[in-house]
């Protein structure tokens, strides 16, 4: 018999998940097909996310049908490591084939997983690989050398749907039902799931047109906050608010109380009206969002790791057409320190050639990032 285990937090689980498991189970030609979600994803950590029960309700929700879905990690407790599910499996499966499945970024990092030849000593690894993800045929030679075999690819390619980019989604409250099955998106929008009210009713204040921009820096934002260590509710949280003032008059009620700094360009003016509504009529209370919104045009010395983030998110994000922004993302993927120095270079050049005024904090943002970047 062969059997395909698909693990994961699915935190929540949509559309290309099913989609994968569909494609391999008739690839592998799989007799049988067991779901398993984790109690606690070692690698995830900083993620907005339902609990175990509720992700592991939402997969039987949307497996239910065609899958098995074992509640044994979930049940267990604890971090979930799959070397211990896939010993678990080999015991109880001795003379079948186990293929575990798993996306084309997981199977980049592979080998930083805990105990990976124990792993391969009970499964075959199986592959599906989504557009815009980890380079499979760099992974397969990676693995083919450091093991000795290779994995099993899947052909299929997905689309750019994610977790990610759905908890981005449900946070705001924007619609999710092209991205998971129906009745998990009855059971998020019940259970309110990923839900931060305060970036709904923001959404309210912003055109169509900058509600998509406001969604594009959000999904960036989301979707590197890891490798930055930032938690994502922070990143989604600044992402969703830094241009929710951007056509409030000075004179709005909201505003009252509200004093400009000194000098202050138009087109900078809405950072530092964005951060005080987002303190007096939204709550926010976490300094380091509140920077990441007042700075988010403008840049300033010494920004943090988050700052940086939705300053770089606003410039780059995938709505932004302009010359040199392919670059930029480029430089982005490898070294945000980098990226920011270039960005505001680039900016500092725009300004110039254009004639327009230069706000002192974003000279002063390129010297400090320069000089940093210098020392190294």
């Amino acid at each position: 018999m062969k059997i395909i285990l698909f693990g994961g937090a699915f935190n929540p689980v949509h559309n290309e998940h099913l989609a994968m498991l569909k494609a391999a189970t008739a690839a592998i030609g799989a007799d049988k097909v067991i779901v398993m979600p984790t109690a606690v994803s070692p690698h995830k950590t900083g993620q907005m996310t339902a609990s175990p029960a509720e992700r592991l309700e939402m997969c039987r929700l949307a497996f239910g049908s065609f899958a098995e879905v074992s509640d044994f990690e979930v049940e267990k407790g604890g971090a979930s490591f799959s070397y211990i599910t896939c010993e678990r499996l080999k015991h109880k499966y001795p003379n079948d084939e186990i293929f575990f499945l798993m996306g084309a970024d997981m199977f980049a990092c592979f080998p930083d997983w805990v105990y990976p030849e124990r792993i391969l000593n009970c499964v075959n690894v199986a592959v599906c690989a989504r557009e815009g993800s980890a380079d499979v045929a760099k992974a397969q030679q990676n693995f083919k050398q450091l093991y000795k075999r290779e994995a099993l690819v899947v052909g299929y390619t997905g689309s750019v749907v994610s977790s990610t980019r759905v908890r981005t989604l449900a946070a705001i409250g924007a619609d999710i039902s092209a991205c998971v099955p129906p009745e998990v998106e009855k059971y998020i929008k019940k259970n309110g799931l990923y839900l931060i009210p305060q970036l709904a009713e923001a959404q309210k204040l912003l055109t169509e047109k900058r509600a998509r921009h406001t969604l594009g820096v959000a999904f960036m934002a989301a979707e590197n906050c890891r490798r930055l260590k930032i938690p994502e509710k922070k990143a989604v949280t600044a992402a969703a608010l830094h241009d929710a003032a951007k056509y409030l008059k000075l004179s709005d009620e909201r505003l009252k109380g509200f004093e400009p700094p000194e000098n202050v360009p138009e087109s900078v003016m809405h950072q530092y009206t964005g951060a005080y509504l987002a303190e007096h009529e939204f709550g926010i209370t976490d300094e380091d969002v509140l920077n990441a919104i007042r700075y988010h045009t403008s840049g300033r010395a010494g920004m943090s790791p988050l700052e940086k983030l939705i300053f770089l998110s606003d410039m780059l994000e995938e709505g932004r057409v302009y010359e040199g922004v392919d670059r930029l993302r480029a430089i982005f993927a490898r070294d945000i320190d980098e990226c920011l120095e270039e960005a505001l270079k680039e900016q500092l050049k725009y300004l110039k050639s254009s004639g327009k005024e230069i706000y002192p904090l974003t000279q002063q943002a390129y010297d400090y990032i320069r000089a940093e970047r210098a020392k190294k």
